[in-house]
């Protein structure tokens, strides 16, 4: 069964820096971590849930919504399984709960979430 689990949020002031981490798990010989694309989801209080920024299987291609270029970086390590979501000069409204994702096809796996919060 995979598990995704997201960590590195917390209460930060604007201008600051966090870095997210999603540890995967529980992926197949045939689909293993490094054949799916993973993703970055951020969902604020009373919005709907949107793409933040997308990785490729190999790392080498990457995305981003318009509101974060130039301030977030994702990457990912398939050696250890996790994708990363740098993100610098955070601002309020950037506050939300992240969430991991892992597409592949017609799979598709989510993490719990972690809240970012940015706040003086």
């Amino acid at each position: 069964q995979v598990h995704l689990v997201e960590s590195g949020g917390g209460l930060v002031q604007p201008g600051g820096s966090l870095r997210l981490s999603c540890a995967a798990s529980g992926f197949t010989f045939s689909a293993s971590f490094s054949a799916y694309g993973m993703n970055w989801y951020r969902q604020a209080p009373g919005k709907e849930r949107e793409l933040v920024a997308t990785v490729t299987s190999t790392g080498r291609s990457t995305n981003y919504a318009d509101s974060v270029k130039g301030r977030f970086t994702i990457s990912r390590d398939n050696a250890k399984s996790t994708v990363y979501l740098q993100m610098n000069n955070l601002k309020p409204e950037d506050t939300a709960v992240y969430y991991c994702n892992a597409a592949l096809f017609t799979l598709d796996y989510w993490g719990q979430g972690t809240q970012v919060t940015v706040s003086s």
